[in-house]
């Protein structure tokens, strides 16, 4: 099963997932990715693998004129009962439905990971942007990745790598919080992977972060904490060359 297969079948556990307010990470890193890593808005935003569509929703909100896509028609279904006045279409990351140079910006929200062919998506990306054009990018960070905080949820508890970091490897994670259930389908990459399929497609980095947990975050959820130490995701802005 490819990954957004996987992903289609999870999509009412995302629905509720990502729908339930303050759930999830999303909630307490977006600013510091809106406000950091995306550049003002432009005349198109493509949304890669929106999902549900709340980035989409909270681009929109903050003036982008947006087009999700997702493989799966059952995330495209739910964003477009969520937002009836957006556009939403289905398609590959990897086979985008638009023309060569008919975007200046294009985000990628915890999605590459996501999806069977990243170096394809990366590509598709740099093909849809005109030059000198953007693609914003967060993933969960390879550290993060490649290793847990020795079994407990103390501030200070040891990080430990117990997986193999250089290494391209397919995951399946189930996860329970709060009464809600899902399945995460992933694929694990080194921070080099992301940095050669960019090299490859024809991008420049141009700003990369490594957020911290906010003091929200911590007071919201104090196991938390120890993401002060350790980076979960990684920011990532690229220009594409002229």
């Amino acid at each position: 099963m490819t990954s957004e297969a996987a992903w289609h079948g999870q999509a009412d556990n995302w629905l509720r997932w990502a729908r339930t307010p303050w759930h999830d990470s999303y909630w307490y890193y977006r600013d510091s990715f809106f406000d950091a890593i995306v550049p003002a808005p432009g005349r198109r935003t493509v949304d890669v693998g929106c999902g549900e569509g709340r980035v989409a929703r909270d681009l929109a909100a903050r003036g982008h004129d947006v087009v999700g896509v997702d493989a799966s028609p059952a995330m495209v279904g739910h964003a477009r009962q969520a937002d009836p006045g957006g556009r939403y279409v289905v398609a590959d990351a990897a086979r985008l439905p638009f023309p060569d140079a008919s975007a200046d910006l294009v985000v990628a929200y915890n999605s590459l990971m996501d999806v069977s062919d990243m170096p394809g998506a990366v590509a598709e990306a740099a093909r849809v942007l005109e030059p000198g054009a953007r693609l914003c990018v967060c993933v969960t960070h390879p550290m993060a990745e490649a290793g847990s905080f020795g079994g407990n949820k103390e501030p200070g508890a040891p990080f430990v790598i117990d997986q193999d970091y250089l290494s391209h490897r397919r995951t399946e994670d189930n996860f329970e919080r709060d009464g809600l259930r899902i399945t995460f389908s992933s694929h694990r990459y080194p921070l080099e992977d992301y940095a050669r399929a960019l090299e490859a497609a024809g991008f420049l980095i141009e700003a990369m972060r490594e957020p911290g947990a906010s003091e929200e975050a911590v007071a919201a959820r104090p196991s938390m904490a120890r993401w002060r130490r350790i980076p979960s995701f990684l920011h990532v802005r690229a220009v594409k060359r002229r």
